[in-house]
């Protein structure tokens, strides 16, 4: 009754509102000469499909005049004062039946018999126009503006129920810009459609999903958490239907326009969509309980404590800072293996179950959109139907580059190990075996900067650390994001706009707000508001992760008003390779003198050499996780890893590809790869591989124009116009061109190739054979999985720093010591994307779904094979999308 009620209340004061407006918008035009008399009805036709959605039934020409069929315009009766009054009505109504006492909702008031009521109108009308109507407006209303709110309070249940019927059947809110209304023969052209009703249905879809998602992971609280989850079934249920509406009503094989096809691929692959609506929902609950886990996990400094509630107060440790910080200065065995065990227990040993009943889920929809598996579907952004480049080149690319990368990763890995060796004499580090994991300075060995301090290739150099000189000069998290934007509006791009500072976090909440410090770039599809979310630290290393993530904001700013299923990296590695091309110039000792951030004498080979290694044991070091988190993955879904292998194949992958064994017995009782965030917060991980060959083929091309010459190494193209002119070109295709075609435009071929990666460290590879004959060291490893090791603390060589020991309330604060770094390989290490309305993420780089919003990051931004906003979403429950740091 009560909607019915609305609904015939509506049908009189809702539709008549863009007519009220019309009828004088579009004579004040006319009376301004803005309408010449040549046009008087074809502009009114534009004005009324433009505002009121009509067209006409019948062609009109200019010996028409249909304006004037109405009585007002004929009869010189001006129109604004309707449309004024249908607003000011209700903001009336609602003053009138608070003084009448009324309670509940707007549109069950019924004033009748109210003498408080009509007291207070009479007062307002007895002023008659002798005072100005804001006056007469205040004392009726307590307020001197027009409102539309209470207009829309009063039809609120009304606006939810549409929404939901619309949704239902599968309406678009909106219309196509046509002013004739087509005839039965007449066919909607698909590119119209895009553009006047699903794009702008998708956008709102994306803002409302990101907003929500952004709210619960700057503030962890189970209320912001339904709210989200509640957000990404919407925008599930908005992917699935009007996914099927376009399957429905645009036949693949009549569309011609390869552009058009590539739009209407990328809506159509709904992703998480797929789903029922029960299991969408059940893969929403499972993905934010894992990420939960993960976000939340503490472990207590004390190795005696077992119950986190009984651990000493100031020894309830995060992963961030405090336990990056232990792993990254801590020379303590003991320590170091009691935090990465810990760590483990408090992550993925507790989420076991859930991922098995998530690798179901995520492998219907994948088989519900075509796919053969889950696998299948997070490859195929690098599928181009177009360029003849199917998954199983893809695949085989990929291990050629590998394959390409070996022989370096292996003379890297054996000099760290004759250091580690070096540094724990007492330790059982096998000559020819695998590294133990917990050694390597972070929490995954994924990167491996933090042995710097110990086994720099030339200790004396000036130290490339500038953490100490960052602290020094009194860097904040602002100045960094500042000093940032800086380096790329120098380059001619797009500067930070002002929603990004003022809706940013960029430090790690103080107010008592849980938020999951993974650092990510967040776009949330209204072409104006995109943010970072990051728990920044005064180091080098969150220095080069504050440029990595402002590159994703940097994409979604490029790419901003293409269509939303084309606002995405050319592909998942392109969005995460963007800043972290720009970091190597950052990261040259040249370009940290000339920001004052080094003030010794730099140059020369040994300074060269210590440069390479030391973004070597970023980048090199990181390559084989790079690849195995999604190898790993890839035979899970294929049903090669079956649950009850889980772990164990895990270390195998490890041990293969990284040379690194567990510090302790592991059972299948753990799941150690939900240590890794990307795990239970549902991130394909090959964009990070994939990012780090193709950062050295855009920085050598970047160069190239930036007219360096000289090793690659060396090279800084601060302030280059040229080599950022290049940039931004590619960065505006978005995704709406094969990536091949990107690739070709920026670097000049097709191919991903090691090649201009093996050209930057070519001199420290030298160095590396070099000095393993030296000392007699054989590249490669032989061993098992679980490295057993005698834990002995030894004597803390000069220029390290002393851990503080299990139990000292001063580990939380510890700092890297000068010498030490910091630098590459925090837990935010590389990349970070969407969310929804990444690409996730985001959006972002990690973007969501058949919309193509970016989350964040996720996007900016997929989790699937489209990036669905809906899968976006959980991704950034988990968020983007789009775009997620490595």
């Amino acid at each position: 009754m009560d909607i019915n009620f609305m609904f015939s209340t509506a049908l009189e004061k809702i539709a008549f509102l863009p007519f009220g407006l019309t009828m004088d918008m579009y004579r004040y035009d006319v009376f301004s000469r803005k309408i010449g008399t040549d046009e008087l009805n074809a502009k009114w036709w534009e004005y009324v499909m433009k505002y009121q959605g009509i067209c006409a039934p019948v062609a009109r020409s200019e010996d028409d005049f249909d304006p004037g069929a109405k009585y007002h315009v004929p009869a010189d009766v001006p129109y604004m004062r309707y449309f004024v009054s249908f607003i000011i009505q209700f903001q009336f109504h609602e003053s009138m039946c608070k003084a009448a006492g009324h309670t509940g909702p707007l549109y069950t008031c019924d004033i009748d018999g109210s003498i408080e009521a009509g007291k207070l109108m009479a007062e307002a009308l007895a002023l008659g126009s002798s005072k100005p109507w804001q006056y007469a407006m205040e004392k009726l209303t307590g307020q001197t503006k027009m409102d539309a709110r209470p207009l829309l309070e009063f039809f609120e249940p009304l606006l939810r129920y549409l929404e939901a019927e619309n949704l239902k059947s599968g309406s678009l809110p909106g219309w196509t810009k046509v002013t004739q209304c087509p005839s039965a023969t007449d066919e909607l052209k698909f590119s119209d459609y895009v553009k006047d009703l699903y794009n702008p249905n998708a956008e709102q879809m994306g803002f409302q999903a990101s907003t929500a998602a952004w709210a619960y992971q700057t503030n962890l609280t189970d209320h912001n958490r339904d709210r989200s989850i509640a957000a990404s079934q919407v925008a599930a249920e908005f992917d699935k239907k009007f996914g099927e509406a376009v399957k429905r009503d645009f036949n693949l094989s009549m569309i011609t326009d390869p552009k058009e096809r590539r739009l209407h691929d990328k809506i159509t692959k709904l992703g998480d969509a797929a789903l029922s609506a029960e299991k969408f929902k059940e893969l929403q609950d499972i993905g934010a309980r894992m990420s939960g886990i993960y976000s939340k996990a503490q472990i207590c400094l004390d190795s005696t404590v077992t119950d986190l509630a009984k651990c000493p107060t100031g020894q309830v440790l995060d992963l961030e800072p405090h336990i990056t910080q232990i792993l990254a200065t801590s020379r303590d065995p003991v320590l170091l293996k009691h935090v990465w065990k810990a760590w483990r227990d408090a992550t993925g040993k507790n989420m076991r179950k859930d991922y098995e009943r998530y690798v179901e889920l995520k492998n219907e929809a994948a088989k519900e959109d075509g796919f053969n598996s889950n696998g299948d579907s997070w490859r195929y952004p690098y599928v181009e139907v177009t360029e003849n480049y199917n998954d199983t080149q893809f695949m085989a690319d990929m291990r050629a580059v590998w394959q390409q990368l070996t022989p370096l990763y292996k003379d890297l890995h054996a000099y760290v190990r004759f250091k580690l060796k070096q540094q724990y004499p007492t330790a059982t580090i096998a000559t020819n075996g695998p590294i133990p994991a917990h050694l390597l300075g972070n929490m995954w060995a994924q990167t491996w900067g933090n042995v710097q301090g110990f086994s720099q290739p030339y200790p004396g150099e000036v130290p490339l650390d500038v953490t100490p000189a960052m602290v020094n000069q009194s860097y904040t998290p602002i100045r960094m994001f500042q000093t940032a934007d800086k380096f790329f509006t120098d380059l001619g791009l797009i500067a930070m706009p002002n929603e990004f500072w003022n809706k940013s976090m960029l430090e790690k909440p103080t107010d008592g707000r849980v938020a999951n410090c993974h650092a990510s770039a967040w776009d949330f599809s209204n072409r104006k508001d995109f943010r970072i979310k990051q728990c920044t630290d005064v180091t080098m290393d969150q220095l080069l992760t504050v440029h990595h993530e402002m590159g994703h904001v940097e994409y979604y700013l490029q790419y901003k008003d293409l269509p939303l299923p084309f606002r995405r990296g050319a592909n998942d590695g392109f969005h995460e390779a963007i800043g972290d091309t720009l970091s190597l110039s950052v990261a040259t000792p040249a370009h940290l003198k000339k920001i004052g951030l080094i003030t010794g004498e730099i140059g020369g080979e040994k300074s060269d050499i210590n440069f390479m290694y030391t973004t070597g044991l970023e980048k090199i070091a990181f390559l084989p996780f790079g690849l195995i988190m999604d190898l790993y993955r890839y035979d899970i879904f294929d049903g090669k890893i079956q649950p009850a292998n889980y772990n164990a194949e895990w270390w195998k992958y490890a041990l293969d590809y990284q040379g690194i064994c567990s510090p302790v017995t592991r059972s299948e009782n753990d799941f150690d790869p939900g240590a890794k965030y990307h795990i239970p917060a549902d991130v394909p991980y090959m964009r990070y591989f994939v990012s780090f060959i193709i950062q050295f083929q855009f920085h050598k091309a970047m160069c190239i124009a930036a007219n360096h010459t000289g090793p690659l190494h060396q090279c800084d193209i601060d302030g280059s116009k040229a080599a950022g002119a290049l940039l931004a070109e590619t960065l505006k295709l978005g995704s709406s061109e094969p990536w091949q075609i990107a690739m070709e435009k920026l670097t000049g071929t097709k191919k991903i190739d090691a090649g201009a990666l093996l050209e930057f460290f070519k001199p420290v590879q030298d160095w590396l054979k070099a000095e393993n004959a030296k000392n007699n060291v054989t590249a490669g490893w032989e061993g098992s999985a679980v490295c057993e090791q005698q834990d002995v603390v030894p004597t803390v060589a000069a220029g390290s720093s002393a851990a503080p020991a299990p139990g000292s309330s001063a580990a939380p604060g510890s700092s890297a010591a000068p010498g030490s770094s910091a630098a590459p390989g925090s837990s935010a290490a590389p990349g970070s994307s969407a969310a929804p309305g990444s690409s996730a993420a985001p959006g972002s780089s990690a973007g969501p779904g058949s919309s193509g919003v970016p989350v964040p990051a996720t996007t900016t931004t997929s989790n699937s094979a489209s990036g669905v906003w809906a899968s976006s979403v959980l991704l950034i429950l988990t968020v983007a999308l789009g775009g997620l740091n490595a």
